[in-house]
């Protein structure tokens, strides 16, 4: 039995008066035009994952669960449950580092909240622009679920920030599409936050399975069950964000605001503040790959002119990617590839056996990655020295596909299609893109379906 509203914190009410109404939500022309190119982004990174590692063992997994046919999990033949659809379509989006990030809320949501909603969408029978809305939303909730929790010091606590707000993005987008009633969004938020959890120990998964899990799988699983769960008729806790041993009490820093949880709700969508990544490789090496293009092209270099290559760059990020032993995490190698190919490919940057290529390791014995706590994240500072004497430097002030710096969308196409191509063929990769860009016409989300399997 519900409490009364006057008992609702100011809190739950703004936040599950808009998560309720958040299938009514018109979206600006620039909104709605950046959620198609995450939405196309995230599902070429589901498709294309499904052939690496994590995304094998994801698809195996659903394989073996059988279940209701609700929901495709894309990239394969299997058709399942949507909470199982959910699962793997999380890990295949985050298999390795091709989807999108959310700096401010350090998280990745593309891979948690779009195989949330596309899941959702097609067990409702939603339309595409149903689909949409409810993307831009879960966006909006999961990028700011850290901020207001003081996103640095909860990081540094050891909780996984990447958990944490893929669960509460993948449950808003799949409430809505579920059309819970604002009282049943409340319940949704308890079982939400009852199931939030993660610790940033995945750092130390050398296979990247369990930070796929961790990352786009758990959430977009637990969003989805939290959903399905109220729908089916449960009911919880009307404000699991005041009153005793609430949700801030468990979790808060000194830094924590929990009215940032709503703030601007409507009027700033964190889908604008989200990166959607040039190269197919850890975010630490993205502004390295745009500065080392630059140097190779503006002083038109070729390896053998190279006589080292120095990157500085922050500690706090430096250590993930550090000859690491999967190519396209280990930075000291896929500079290397820069270098020599002058570009990075989906296919160069997943290429093992060219880890051991003499060609490769002539370079990487140039390169020289250097901790320097003075540079902030994301902010590296590559030198060139060359065999006649010059000395030349780079620092990329904004990343391409930063929304300082965003990619067109041409260039989010021409991505797409690299991704895409391999595992569906070139023809359903040109009906599922030119489908993205016309969503808002699709009538319901299960006509995609057949196009998203091999």
């Amino acid at each position: 039995m519900s409490n009364a509203d006057s008992e609702i914190s100011p809190l739950m009410q703004g936040l599950s008066g808009y998560i309720a109404s958040g299938w009514q939500h018109e979206l600006p022309d620039d909104v709605a035009e950046k959620a198609k190119q995450h939405l196309l982004d995230t599902l070429a990174s589901m498709v294309s994952g499904t052939k690496l590692v994590p995304g094998v063992r994801a698809v195996h997994y659903a394989r073996l669960q059988g279940g209701v046919a609700e929901a495709v999990v894309a990239g394969s033949d299997v058709v399942t449950s949507a909470v199982t659809a959910a699962l793997a379509n999380g890990m295949t989006a985050h298999a390795d580092e091709t989807d999108d990030s959310h700096l401010t809320s350090r998280s990745h949501l593309g891979c948690a909240v779009v195989p949330a909603a596309l899941a959702m969408a097609e067990k409702q029978g939603r339309s595409g622009e149903d689909m949409l809305k409810a993307v831009v939303l879960g966006y909006d909730i999961g990028g700011r679920l850290t901020v207001s929790l003081g996103a640095d010091r909860f990081y540094e606590a050891a909780h996984s920030t990447h958990s944490f707000c893929a669960i509460f993005g993948a449950a808003a987008a799949a409430g809505a599409l579920a059309r819970l009633g604002l009282e049943q969004v409340r319940w949704l938020l308890s079982y939400t936050a009852q199931q939030a959890s993660g610790v940033n120990c995945w750092q130390r998964d050398g296979d990247h399975i369990e930070k796929a899990f961790d990352f786009g799988g758990m959430g977009a699983r637990d969003g989805v069950a939290a959903a399905t769960m109220v729908q089916a008729g449960f009911t919880g806790v009307d404000d699991v964000f005041a009153g005793p041993r609430n949700f801030f009490d468990a979790y808060s820093t000194e830094d924590a605001k929990p009215e940032l949880l709503i703030d601007e709700l409507g009027s700033r969508f964190e889908i604008m503040r989200t990166n959607i990544k040039k190269w197919t490789v850890g975010s630490p090496i993205q502004a390295v790959f745009d500065s080392v293009q630059a140097l190779m092209q503006e002083n038109r270099l070729e390896p053998e002119d190279i006589d080292s290559l120095i990157v500085r760059m922050s500690p706090k990020e430096s250590h993930v990617i550090d000859n690491r032993h999967m190519a396209n995490i280990n930075l000291q190698h896929m500079v290397s590839v820069m270098v020599i190919d002058k570009t990075v490919t989906f296919a160069a940057a997943h290429d093992d056996d060219r880890m051991s290529d003499p060609a490769i390791l002539a370079v990487k014995d140039k390169v020289q990655l250097i901790p320097d706590p003075a540079l902030p994240r994301r902010h590296p500072i590559i030198k060139i020295k060359t065999v006649d004497g010059r000395e030349l430097s780079h620092r990329t002030p904004a990343v391409r596909g930063t929304p300082d710096n965003p990619m067109d969308r041409r260039e989010v196409e021409d991505k797409a299609y690299d991704l895409l191509t391999a595992p569906l063929g070139e023809s359903k990769a040109r009906d599922l893109i030119d489908l993205i860009w016309n969503i808002e016409k699709v009538a319901n989300m299960r006509y995609l379906r057949p196009i998203l399997m091999p």
